[in-house]
């Protein structure tokens, strides 16, 4: 069994759930594959919309799909729902296609950790929504690992 820890660990309280929301989120904004997937079980199992990725090697694979195709993406998460070892997040994110045509995506995810900390189980549902390049709301510089400013609204501030 592998001994790394990726803490805050399981049974998880209102503060370490928030906690691993937000690292969560600045991981995936940061937008590298090989960085995201190391918060990830070898053996995770995935439901993201229709693809079931299973293991570090789809997950990393997916991503590198995704965000070849999901151009200056910008990502908030906020914490929904938490138990022992699970927690449930809403997010949305804002992207452009290679047509310039610009979309923020809704969704909740459903995490399952083990007890080092490490996601073992991740479900997404998410709906995506066309908007103008005028109605966008996430306006933090975007840099390779850049993340959401700290004074920057989340999404119940933005009415989200």
């Amino acid at each position: 069994m592998n001994s790394e820890i990726k803490p805050p660990l399981p049974p998880f309280n209102a503060e370490t759930a928030a906690q691993k929301v937000r690292m969560a989120e600045d991981a995936w904004n940061s937008r590298d594959p090989d960085r995201v997937i190391l918060v990830y079980t070898e053996d995770t199992a995935w439901r993201n919309r229709a693809e079931f990725p299973k293991g570090r090697e789809q997950v990393r694979e997916f991503l590198q799909r995704k965000w070849a195709k999901e151009l200056d993406y910008r990502l908030i998460k906020e914490l929904w729902a938490y138990s022992e070892h699970r927690i449930a997040v809403r997010f949305a994110y804002e992207w452009h296609d290679d047509a310039g045509l610009w979309f923020r995506s809704y969704g909740n995810e459903n995490w399952e950790f083990n007890s080092q900390g490490f996601m073992q189980r991740r479900f997404a549902s998410i709906n995506d929504l066309a908007i103008e390049a005028s109605d966008r709301l996430f306006h933090w510089p975007l840099t390779m690992g850049s993340r959401r400013p700290d004074d920057h609204p989340g999404l119940s501030d933005l009415g989200l």
